[in-house]
């Protein structure tokens, strides 16, 4: 039977072996992230908590921390739901599969969202001060839901299919909040209640805005589910789910009737300082004015869990939730975007950094070398798709130059860029435009730059791969340590002083410069040199293209910036830079040992 509440999903996960629950009171301030986050880290089970420190409440964490349990919840579902998506894609290609007929008119019925007479979540009346009061990281401004379905509409629009279920970021206590009163909601650019927020404020009514916790996990999954313009997140929980999305009405909000929380506002119309943050990127976000929700009510079911992730440095869980996602919506690329076949946003990157896609360049089938041209109209096509929007670096390559080219196989997909790196013509800049939210390489809040490499045709080069490539490497004063990540991607260390352009001039003269075209500058070349998540994670969130990217002999040709290898991007922290999240040991420690005695007294029972 599909689950019909988040207790009954914890249950099954229980019975085949995939839950610890933790018995002893533990405080969720800082522990009991710790312990989700390695529970994560270490493929643990996930993690009922009987006792929060402060609250009446249980908690559960780490519900889909591996790829083998999220499938695991949704392995009566997740075909129907590809079977769905690939028919919104592609319905030809349905149509040609008879096999898939039999089941398209159950998985029609199970995601229409259904009206509910009864509604669990409104049995009982609370407020935001007894939910577990959960502060992931030491320097956070104060206490976040990290796992928080927010629901809204147009004001005055009743179709349940016309609406927006989307996940963001909403502090519950500190600042200038008023407790149990009023609550942020920082949506970051690109997300769908801004249309609702304008509209509101254009009418100069309150948005009343909808918050649910927990219910069954799909819902969880389709709040962060990309769906395009026409479709709705909830016919998606419904899908993923096995099970309509029930809903019910209270004096205007629309309540999801199966949420084990649900929490009633209007956005204010003014703003209040939210933040900082720990984010996914890995550093913290600083304080800055976002809207607010000024708190109606706060609903709760009988026996509530209160559901909720952790956030840092990738990978985390939600992690699993982009590896899930990306398969799903795998379908649907080529026919939202013409002529993409497959596209990364790399999550060891912080996801919007870094953009891998593979195209088709088909202009000129009869010219005998190919030459980025389609691609470039794919790549700027991305640049306007969906939040897509938001990739700051984006590498495309040509299927045809390599069918077995895949954007999950990171080192080979950057060899076979760097291979046929033309840097006088394959680099292409915006300036001045939006970047993410939460990226501040850019100077100032949502600004910065992106850069396009669009690569096609033959190698032209071969690739340094060991130490005696770089015999002959003589670096300026400022410059040292040059390590080899992987083949063709050179790491040097720089002090903060030392400028970029001089490494970058005197590099024109190294007789080995074409074996490494892609050069990351840093602080510790070391840690960025020493596995592939690090040089991702160092080299596209430390930099903002046009401000950090240099070359060897660059310059201007028809307003069009190029140079010869090596491109040198200078990823060291700048000063408008946040802090990165940095780990605490004896949170660590402390966490380690509950999770140690969990464990045994799990192997007793």
């Amino acid at each position: 039977m599909p689950y019909n509440s988040l207790e009954s999903a914890l249950l099954d996960l229980e019975k085949h072996g995939m839950l610890l629950r933790i018995r002893e009171e533990v405080s969720p301030d800082l522990v009991m992230p710790k312990m989700a986050e390695i529970a994560t880290r270490e493929s643990l089970p996930a993690l009922l908590f009987e006792h929060v420190e402060n609250s009446p409440f249980r908690a559960a964490a780490n519900i889909f921390g591996t790829q083998e349990r999220a499938r695991f919840l949704f392995r009566k579902t997740l075909k129907k739901a590809e079977t769905a998506i690939a028919f919104h894609g592609d319905p030809m290609k349905i149509l040609k599969s008879p096999s898939l007929w039999p089941s398209l008119p159950s998985i029609g019925i199970s995601a229409l969202p259904l009206p509910s007479l009864r509604a669990p979540v409104l049995a009982e009346e609370t407020t935001l001060s007894k939910l577990p009061q959960i502060r992931l990281h030491r320097d956070d401004g104060g206490t976040f839901l990290t796992l928080p379905q927010v629901f809204s509409q147009m004001p005055g629009e009743q179709n349940m299919l016309k609406s927006n279920l989307g996940m963001y970021r909403i502090q519950t206590s500190g600042n200038d909040y008023v407790q149990d009163a009023e609550c942020g909601l920082h949506y970051q650019i690109e997300r769908n209640i801004a249309r609702h927020h304008e509209a509101a404020i254009e009418q100069g009514v309150p948005l009343k805005v909808s918050i649910w916790l927990g219910g069954p996990p799909s819902h969880t999954i389709a709040a962060v589910m990309p769906m395009p313009q026409d479709l709705s997140e909830l016919l998606f929980a419904g899908l993923l789910g096995g099970r309509s999305f029930r809903y019910t009405d209270y004096e205007g909000w629309k309540i999801s009737s199966d949420a084990d929380f649900c929490i009633l506002g209007e956005l204010a119309l003014t703003l209040k300082p939210e933040g900082p943050f720990g984010d996914h990127i890995g550093y913290y976000s600083a304080k800055h004015d976002f809207p607010y929700l000024n708190v109606k009510k706060v609903f709760c079911k009988k026996n509530a869990i209160y559901p909720f992730t952790t956030v840092g440095r990738p990978p985390q869980e939600d992690s699993i939730f982009g590896e899930l996602i990306g398969e799903l919506v795998k379908p649907i690329v080529p026919q939202s975007v013409t002529g993409i076949c497959e596209m990364n946003s790399v999550d060891a990157a912080g996801v919007h950094s870094l953009l891998l896609a593979i195209g088709m360049e088909r202009y000129l089938p009869y010219k005998k070398e190919r030459e980025p041209m389609e691609l470039l109209k794919e790549a700027n096509a991305l640049l306007g798709f969906n939040q897509v929007s938001l990739s700051k670096y984006v590498f495309i390559a040509a299927r045809e130059d390599s069918p077995r080219l895949s954007t999950r196989h990171i080192v080979d997909y950057f060899i076979h860029i760097f291979e046929r790196l033309h840097l006088n013509q394959d680099v292409h800049f915006q300036t001045e435009t939006t970047i993410d939210t939460l990226d501040y390489s850019g100077g100032t809040l949502n600004h910065g730059s992106k850069v396009i490499f669009a690569v096609a045709g033959s190698p032209i080069r071969s690739l340094g791969r060991s130490a005696e490539d770089l015999a002959n490497l003589n670096l300026p004063d400022g410059f040292l340590n040059p390590q080899i990540a992987f083949p063709g991607a050179l790491v040097i260390e720089a002090s903060p002083s030392a400028q970029i352009e001089v490494l970058a001039c005197a590099l024109s003269n190294w007789d080995a410069r074409e074996k490494f075209p892609f050069v990351t500058v840093t602080e510790d070349a070391s840690f960025a040199a020493k596995n592939t998540d690090n040089w991702l994670w160092v080299t596209f969130t430390r930099s903002d293209p046009a401000r950090d990217i240099y070359g060897a002999n660059s310059h201007f040709e028809n307003k069009h910036w190029t140079c010869e290898a090596p491109l040198c991007i200078d990823a060291r922290m700048k000063p408008q830079m946040q802090a990165v999240v940095e780990e605490d040991p004896q949170i660590e420690a402390l966490a380690r040992d509950i999770l140690h005695r969990a464990q045994k007294q799990q192997c007793r029972h």
